[in-house]
């Protein structure tokens, strides 16, 4: 009898192990993929902060990282994962223009032409920006959100996304070509007219139609047509971002709703972060780039990026 139970008591001792062994290899299982899907979080989060702001189509080189490091989650949630990263890029040209774009201070403004009562807190010329920059958004703030998932549908494919990289990467090249010697008519936010700023809108309106554009491609192939000196079209482009990318998230946001579990909001932290932090220098370094130099590289990085999309999607794949 004795014997018996100590055989029973061995038993359960030994599948306890077992239960432990095998939660210990599942424990460090999920570790390993938790990191591994980390590691394209902080991927993703890099490509997102540069092509977001270099003109050279964030979606066109996301549909190509997906094709390679494609992260393990569910359809809906990578939807929102773009979203989050998007909203981290934004974030770094809020933080880097925040005076520009922030209307009210705490010094009042002083002299014989100085507005009176609460006004004197407010830069107007910020203000009148502001206004602005609503009108240019809505052309693709009413169509672009009308008629998203219809456009989705047509032209969020590889081959659309490689004709427009092709196609605008050839606009740049022939725009800094043909302007070369043409110096630009417009060079402060101060300038922009209310007609220049309706037609930057509908060439914003275009990236919302076709992905690959780029919108900052658009706008700033739009505003260099029109006369604008590069460096005020790259930083009206920063601008049109803002309520573009917030209201295109919030969208996002409310469609797909808010609960997640804890691995993956650490993969969103993780993406936003990555985006917030490779923006700011990849905006700071354009800037810089702009004074010296035009969009001419850009033209033919998307030329050459377009047909290797068109080769590995067509032929390869």
């Amino acid at each position: 009898m004795a014997h018996a139970f100590q055989t029973l008591v061995s038993h359960i001792f030994i599948d306890y192990n077992k239960e432990v062994n095998q939660s210990r290899y599942i424990q460090k299982g999920f570790l390993i993929i938790m990191i591994i899907e980390l590691i394209k979080a902080f991927l993703f989060g890099i490509v997102e902060g540069i092509t977001e702001w270099l003109p050279i189509s964030s979606t066109g080189h996301m549909i190509l990282l997906d094709q390679f490091v494609k992260l393990d989650v569910s359809k809906s949630f990578y939807s929102m994962f773009e979203v989050v990263i998007q909203v981290g890029a934004i974030m770094a040209v809020v933080v880097i223009y925040w005076n520009k774009i922030w209307p009210f201070h705490k010094s009042k403004q002083t002299g014989p032409l100085a507005p009176t009562g609460i006004w004197r807190y407010v830069d107007k010329d910020i203000i009148i920006m502001w206004i602005k920059i609503v009108i240019a958004c809505l052309p693709a703030g009413i169509i672009g959100v009308a008629f998203n998932d219809t456009f989705e549908k047509l032209f969020y494919n590889p081959v659309s996304v490689a004709i427009a990289l092709i196609v605008f990467g050839i606009a740049f090249i022939w725009i800094e070509t043909v302007h070369k010697n043409r110096r630009a008519k417009i060079n402060s936010l101060a300038e922009l007219s209310y007609y220049t700023v309706i037609l930057i809108g509908f060439f914003q309106l275009i990236a919302a139609v076709f992905p690959g554009t780029s919108r900052s491609g658009a706008t700033i192939v739009g505003a260099l047509i029109l006369g604008v000196s590069r460096t005020v079209a790259a930083e009206f482009t920063f601008f049109l971002a803002i309520p573009v990318m917030f209201g295109a998230s919030l969208f996002k946001l409310l469609k797909f709703g808010f609960v997640f579990s804890s691995a993956e909001l650490l993969i969103l932290i993780v993406g936003l972060i990555t985006a917030f932090v490779s923006s700011i220098i990849i905006i700071k370094f354009l800037m810089q780039y702009i004074k010296k130099h035009d969009f001419k590289v850009f033209g033919w990085y998307r030329i050459v990026l377009g047909l290797l999309v068109l080769l590995y999607f067509l032929v390869i794949k």
